[in-house]
């Protein structure tokens, strides 16, 4: 029982899912909702099983909240202090770093070496998960077109076929967030003393952006066709631009329960907000992300590649004007009583 238990577990059941002619979705959306109903519970299994690729990051934006908390909490106390005189949980050497500064500089300053400290972490923590997205970026592309696929084999399988262009994918992203902030930083700076620095500055948040919007074509791209690195990332930017309402839409979106638990922990200070910010990504957040991007990059492939290959199915889980045909005929063949 227990070896049927963690192979079902595991490599799924086979089929499950899969719609009767008559039950087809007529549109994505549609498909999308029904796809989520019935592998709700195997995205929770497969985010779990991959969750331990983003344990370093989730860890290091963890201790740079803990860290920003802490500060604020020191310069609440600081200032308590100077109108009050009451020490609190300030040490010596705090007060001795404070004294004579002031708090908004000080926290600033702060905020700025966290800033850096993060995306300087950000390189190896974020360069890890690219051949796990590889991964994911497959199931889920199976899964959103109601087509079947074992969360375990299929997904080593993905890993193993996708690990190198899924590596420099994560690599070139992880470096995105340094590549930003020094940036901006620099040409900020020189742009005080001459405003056209402004337009390299505006021009590496330009491109940061592009490249953020992307990596949501980039891992469904490399798992459907056969492609080269370049051809890869260009034909991805292209299509990101091409659809950039949409694709900064579906991006914005993925950030609403984050924007969510920030917000009542700005306003409330529960710490039960982060607490469940951490629980959602942990059991499904990662899994959930990929699904929604591979749902809406199906569509686009359709539109944009698919349809202008010959002999490459399109609308893959959807009713079409042939499985109607199909019906009235096996309507029409069944003998009459």
């Amino acid at each position: 029982m227990f070896g049927r238990m963690m192979n079902n577990y595991y490599y799924g059941k086979s089929g499950k899912g899969d719609f009767r002619k008559e039950d087809l979705p007529r549109n994505r959306w549609q498909l999308f909702w029904e796809m989520l109903r019935v592998r709700f519970a195997a995205l929770c299994r497969l985010n779990l099983m991959t969750v331990a690729a983003w344990l370093p990051l989730i860890i290091l934006i963890g201790y740079c909240v803990t860290t920003l908390m802490n500060v604020m909490m020191v310069r609440t106390e600081y200032a308590a202090y100077v109108d009050t005189g009451d020490v609190g949980q300030l040490t010596e050497e705090q007060i001795k770093v404070l004294s004579g500064m002031d708090l908004d500089v000080w926290m600033v300053e702060m905020a700025r070496s966290l800033l850096s400290t993060f995306c300087l972490w950000c390189i190896p923590c974020i360069a890890i998960t690219g051949p796990v997205q590889a991964g994911l970026a497959y199931v889920t592309r199976n899964w959103s077109r109601d087509e079947h696929a074992f969360i375990w084999a299929d997904f080593k399988d993905a890993v193993k076929e996708n690990w190198k262009q899924g590596l420099l994918v994560s690599v070139i992203t992880s470096v995105v967030p340094i590549i930003l902030y020094v940036g901006y930083q620099f040409y900020g700076q020189q742009a005080a003393t001459n405003v056209l620095f402004m337009v390299p500055q505006m021009l590496i948040v330009v491109v940061s952006i592009v490249w953020m919007l992307g990596v949501t074509f980039m891992y469904p791209m490399m798992v459907s066709y056969k492609v080269t690195f370049p051809q890869l990332v260009r034909n991805s930017l292209i299509m990101a631009v091409g659809r950039l309402p949409q694709t900064v839409g579906i991006r914005l979106i993925m950030l609403v329960p984050t924007a969510i638990c920030i917000a009542i922990f700005m306003f409330t200070g529960a710490l039960l907000a982060l607490l469940a910010l951490g629980a959602y990504y942990i059991l499904i957040g990662f899994a959930m992300a990929r699904f929604v991007y591979a749902s809406y990059t199906n569509g686009v492939f359709d539109k944009f590649i698919n349809s202008r290959m010959e002999g490459v199915q399109v609308n893959r889980g959807l009713a079409t004007e042939v499985d109607e045909d199909d019906e009235e005929d096996e309507e029409n063949d069944k003998p009459q009583e």
